[in-house]
């Protein structure tokens, strides 16, 4: 199987995979991080907002794009980050707001963008955000265009990254919203020592799990 026709296999897989139930709160609950309890109900003025997990290959992998915020000391400061930010009332919908964002802060075409659907919604109470991310698949590694006053710089994750038990771990973090705080949390610990945790690594626990149950993940 050529590659292209192996990566239109697993993403087919996927998009079937999402027209089921979603994993949900017991695969983003594995890495939740050791800091505070989840209310038990979302806010009322809790802020809408959108990422945009967008999976793409490059060489003979799959990766998943991520970015790693700018230091600007607010709530979400310096992390690995999907894509993404609050709703505006401009946008006909949360996957809008995905895609406008991606556009906004990496340059990702929307035109180029497959949805493969909705991933299970999550507020994040430091940023009072409730997040709701979107699972998509591009042909090509994107051709970035960087917005420098919020993006240090890109990840491109490798999707089999995901399934490595040696690359999940408990490590403490500091974060601009609990300053002079060191907190305890789950997180996935790339080769590069790149910590990737809080709501971003909950988000990915879930695509995990779908991936799981989709494909044969040992040929990702």
């Amino acid at each position: 199987m050529s590659l292209l026709n192996g990566n239109q296999h697993i993403i087919s897989s996927i998009r079937e995979r999402m027209k089921l139930p979603l994993p949900g709160w017991p695969a983003q609950e594995r890495m939740m991080g050791r800091v505070r309890p989840m209310p038990a109900t979302i806010p009322a003025d809790a802020r809408p907002s959108a990422v945009l997990c967008l999976i793409f290959p490059l060489g003979e992998r799959l990766h998943c794009l991520l970015m790693k915020r700018k230091e600007d000391n607010t709530a979400h400061s310096g992390q690995v980050s999907f894509p993404g930010g609050k709703f505006e009332t401009t946008d006909a919908d949360y996957t809008a707001t995905a895609l406008r964002e991606a556009n906004e802060e990496l340059g990702i075409l929307s035109a180029e963008v497959d949805i493969l659907g909705p991933l299970t919604s999550l507020y994040i109470p430091v940023s009072n955000f409730n997040v709701y991310p979107f699972l998509a698949f591009t042909n090509t590694r994107p051709a970035y265009s960087l917005s420098h006053q919020e993006v240090s710089y890109v990840l491109e994750l490798p999707i089999h990254a995901l399934f490595h038990n040696d690359r999940k771990a408990i490590t403490h973090v500091t974060s601009p919203a609990m300053p002079g705080d060191t907190m305890k949390v789950n997180a996935y610990v790339l080769e590069d020592e790149t910590i990737i945790w809080g709501a971003t690594a909950m988000i990915l626990a879930e695509i995990e799990a779908i991936i799981r149950e989709a494909v044969a993940y040992e040929h990702l």
